[in-house]
Order: structure tokens, then sequence, then C-alpha cells
């Protein structure tokens, strides 16, 4: 597939399905340490698409100029843009209105918001919040910032030892002071794909609204949030073959309504003055100063690029992927894998080989892994280690990039006996 074209029909899988796709990612052709790239932290953040990377240069080149409020051609120009991408976003994850979608800097900002905002719209001190014990950091300690305001109760879901939530206890944690459930829909560690429908209707039956951070999930499974009946989700462009810089706080127009700003200044605001300021309609209230337009341009058309492709297709390749490299890693002696890998994620540690180390030497081979704790240090003390490597797969990645990675455990492993 060429950076113009787009997939009518689904693609045939086997036989390099994903190598239509490699040409599209320039930086899939350079070389690390003398070594032909392979990039496997596609959880950390995807490469970029030419169709991404030229639509947001051809903005800067011919349309660049601030949004919404100039009347000359250009800005009227970048703001159709912009708008536009809103509504991309809007169909990609089926909100009802495009007042339901705010542009963010990324997920970390979106849970941000929910917590400064909601907290202090809806939360008492002694209100409970629900979190879980596979949370990255980014939905943990905002609200240890709001309980340090507010003296809320954060409570935690525990999870089972095969890296499962314990769905029994999550239901023993509600009670009438139970404000928000907030979790991830997959784990950036654990690979787990959380049942969330479920979970939702069990929070709902008790009154209690869900956040879900999607920022694991959105590149490898569709979203609906209408079917999800989900209060709010949050998930960034970055991870999802688009620009950094750039995400979406999706929430239930009648939520957003309800809550206070963020950020106040320009764009968020009706009518100003010294003794009064009155608030612009959803989602402007929401988005204070210029946004970085150009990045919204070109998380719609990663989203363009992904759905031409088929969140299915991509879906079905990487499950393969991710199951044919469990398999091939678990030749290697001394291996330890850490949750069920449901996702494009693996998280492993090899015998003794500190994972820095690991990772480190996998590098000198072009072989491009995350180490460390993934920004989940409660979920690396429930494990009972202090990291793991991860490796974690997109679209493009090959069953030939996978041996690869074997081939260079293996030899690495060899200087450590």
């Amino acid at each position: 597939m060429s950076n113009t074209q787009t997939a009518a029909e689904p693609l045939p899988f086997g036989g390099g399905w994903e190598g239509a796709f490699r040409a599209d990612f320039p930086i899939l052709s350079r070389t690390v340490h003398g070594h032909p790239l392979i990039y496997l932290d596609n959880g950390a953040t995807t490469q970029k698409p030419r169709c991404v990377i030229d639509a947001m240069t051809d903005e800067y080149l011919n349309v660049n100029a601030n949004v919404h409020r100039g009347v000359h051609y250009l800005s009227q120009q970048a703001t159709d843009l912009h708008e536009a991408a809103r509504e991309t976003i809007r169909r990609f994850i089926n909100a009802r209105s495009t007042a339901e979608i705010v542009f963010t800097r990324g997920t970390t900002e979106s849970i941000n918001l929910v917590a400064a905002t909601f907290g202090q719209a809806c939360m008492q001190d002694g209100d409970e919040v629900i979190l879980t014990a596979m949370e990255h950091h980014s939905n943990i300690v905002p609200w240890q910032l709001l309980q340090a305001r507010t003296r809320i109760i954060i409570k935690v879901c525990p999870i089972t030892d095969d890296g499962r939530l314990d769905l029994e206890a999550l239901q023993q944690l509600f009670t009438p002071r139970t404000r928000l459930l907030s979790l991830t829909a997959v784990s950036n560690v654990l690979g787990t794909v959380n049942p969330i429908r479920d979970i939702i209707r069990m929070a709902h039956a008790h009154d209690v609204p869900v956040l879900i951070d999607a920022a694991q999930a959105a590149p490898h499974l569709p979203l609906d949030v209408q079917d999800l009946d989900c209060d709010f989700l949050a998930f960034s462009g970055h991870k999802i073959y688009g620009p950094t810089g750039i995400g979406v706080l999706y929430g239930k127009e009648a939520w957003l309504d309800r809550l206070p700003p963020y950020m106040g200044g320009g764009e968020m605001i009706g009518k100003v003055t010294f003794e009064h300021t009155t608030f612009n309609e959803l989602p402007y209230k929401f988005e204070a100063g210029t946004p970085d337009y150009v990045a919204t341009t070109g998380l719609a058309r990663a989203l363009d690029y992904v759905t031409a492709i088929g969140l299915d297709n991509i879906q079905q390749h990487e499950q393969a992927l991710t199951s044919y490299a469990r398999e091939q890693l678990s030749q290697v002696p001394g291996i330890r894998f850490f949750g069920p890998s449901d996702d494009a994620v693996i998280s492993f540690l090899v015998g003794d080989i500190h994972h820095l180390d690991l990772g480190t030497l996998l590098d000198q081979l072009g072989i491009a892994v995350r180490t460390g704790h993934h920004c989940a240090e409660p979920l690396m003390h429930r494990l009972g280690v202090e990291g793991t490597v991860r490796a974690s797969f997109a679209l493009y990645n090959t069953r030939e990039e996978v041996d690869a990675l074997v081939a260079g455990i293996l030899r690495i492993q060899k200087m450590f006996r």
C-alpha cells in the first residue's frame, strides 16, 4: 500500500501481509549500530506512516494559521481541517456528537483533566475512587494529587496470579461513597485485555461512572463508546501511528456539561470581564489556548490509515504474531513471562540477566525493546520484580523480526554463562 492508497477490502494474511505496509514507514528502512532496525517498542510509541508526516508538512507549508477566531482564508481553512479531525475521531470511537470529543495532549492530560474537574465537582472528603493494580502511573498519580487536596479514598482492585483482574474483589469494593471507577482497557505490561463492557455494567449497577484508559487499546481493538456505555475514555495519538503531543478525551455530554473548566484562557471563554467570566460551549470549554491544530490533522490521517487497513485485520495480524513470539520465546532457557499477553505485548525476564542489560545488548543488535517498570511500579511490586523486558508489536512487525529477537536473546545469554 502506498502512502496515498487505501484498502478497499481486507487484505489476505500470510505471505508477508505486513510487508504491504512497511514501505509506508520510512524509519523502518534505517539501520542501528550497523543492523537493520527491528522496532519492538510500539507500546511506548508507534512509528508514523508517510501519509501522516506528509499531511502535517503540507499544513505547515500551505495552511498554517491560528484556528477559530480568524476571518481570513488561511484561518478558516485551518479551522475546517481541525474540526474535520474532530469528526474523524467521533466516527472512530462512535461518539454521539463532536461536542463529546475534547482535544488534549494525550491520555495523561485527559486523565488529569477528569481527576481535577470531576474531583472538584463531584467528590468530597471521604468519597472513593476505584483503580486497579495494573494501572499506569498516569491513572494513579492524578488521583493521589486529588487525594492530597480533598482527602478522597483510593481503593485498588487486585489482580490474580495469572495477571487478570479479580472481578469478585472488584465487586466488593463498591460502596455508597464510591464516585468513580478508573481503569485501563489493556495493561501496558501484562497485555491483559480487561472485560471492559462487563466491568462498566457492574459499576453502573452501583450508579458509578467509569473512566477508561484506552491508550493501549486504541491501536489494536475497535472502540465503540456508545456500545461500551463508558462515561469517559482517553487515548493518545502517538500510540496509534499519529503525532506526539495530541490525544483525546471522550466524555458523555451530560458529564462534560456538569464539570468545570480545567484551564482558563483563550477559546474556552464565552465573555470575560474583570467581574465575571462565562464559558464556551462544549467541547471548547476544556480547550484553553491555541490547540495543536496540525497534530489534530495528523491524528485524523492516522485514524484514516488504520481504518482503511481495518482494525480487525490489524488485530488478527498482531494476535497471530504475539502468539508466535510467545511460542518462539518459550524456547529460551530460563525465560519467565509476566501476564497472559492477550494483546500485542509480551513482558519477560531471562534467567538472572538484568532487564537493563538485556535491553542494552539487544539494542547493539538493532533490536529496540522497552525495559524497566513501564510506568507501573505498583504492578512491579505485585509481580515481585524491579522491571521486565517488554516486546510490543504493531501492524508492520514480522515473524522474521521475532526470530531475530529470539536469536539475539540466545546470543546474549551465552555471554552470561
